[in-house]
């Protein structure tokens, strides 16, 4: 006699599985907005501890108002970054039929919320705001992450790392333009980047194959776009 944790995708029934579908769809719709709107709490402490009174000993260096919002552009930037790629790995585990590689993106989008709530963090510090775009980059990242789950499990996994190389020259990147004293967002943008290159090493010993040219070049041509508007908007 089957059981039903015996039962694979195509034994369910099909209403049984369309209810399924539907469930994750909701879910994700939920999670979309909790990100929009800032209420997912980080599940580790940020790096860069809480930050101390003004004038206080161990307070950080004054920065100047150019300082502050080159700062905060930066870190705006990489909020948005991490809108995407929160966006982007749902997306892909939405329709992942591989339980393991499903938990490998799961995973890291659930660490990928940890550096949200930092950079949002460092922005209220900067007296600064989020992209008012996010909207736009969450749908847009999802339905791509959507698509590149279609193109098999090696190619899922190679997506994921090359997102995250790209992240990691674009974060290594912002600790050399970052304003030297700066040491509250270096800090954090620093256990970014270490998480980020953890990411990849991960997708790469899951089995990630490497990206087509094309598809890498236009993955770059995408993330300019959006790190340019973000700087600003």
């Amino acid at each position: 006699m089957t059981t039903s944790a015996s039962l694979t995708d195509n034994s369910v029934p099909g209403h049984f599985r369309r209810h399924s579908l539907v469930a994750r769809i909701l879910t994700e719709a939920g999670r979309a907005l909790q990100v929009l709107d800032g209420s997912m709490g980080a599940s580790r402490p940020n790096p860069a501890g809480k930050m101390p009174p003004a004038g206080s000993d161990d307070a950080p260096p004054e920065l100047s108002a150019d300082e502050r919002r080159h700062a905060a552009g930066l870190m705006r930037v990489n909020h948005v970054g991490e809108v995407c790629a929160q966006a982007l790995y749902r997306g892909q585990a939405l329709f992942c039929r591989d339980a393991a590689i499903r938990k490998v993106l799961l995973q890291a989008a659930a660490e990928e919320v940890d550096h949200l709530v930092w950079c949002n963090d460092r922005l209220l510090e900067l007296s600064s705001r989020q992209s008012l775009l996010n909207p736009f980059w969450y749908a847009a990242s999802f339905s791509l992450g959507v698509v590149a789950s279609r193109a098999g499990t090696s190619y899922n996994l190679g997506f994921m790392a090359e997102t995250e190389r790209q992240v990691e020259e674009h974060l290594n990147g912002h600790l050399e333009r970052l304003p030297a004293h700066d040491t509250r967002s270096r800090t954090i943008v620093a256990q970014m980047r270490d998480d980020e290159m953890m990411h990849r090493t991960t997708a790469e010993d899951h089995g990630a194959s490497a990206l087509p040219l094309p598809v890498r070049l236009s993955m770059r041509l995408m993330s300019r776009v959006m790190t340019t508007t973000a700087y600003r908007f």
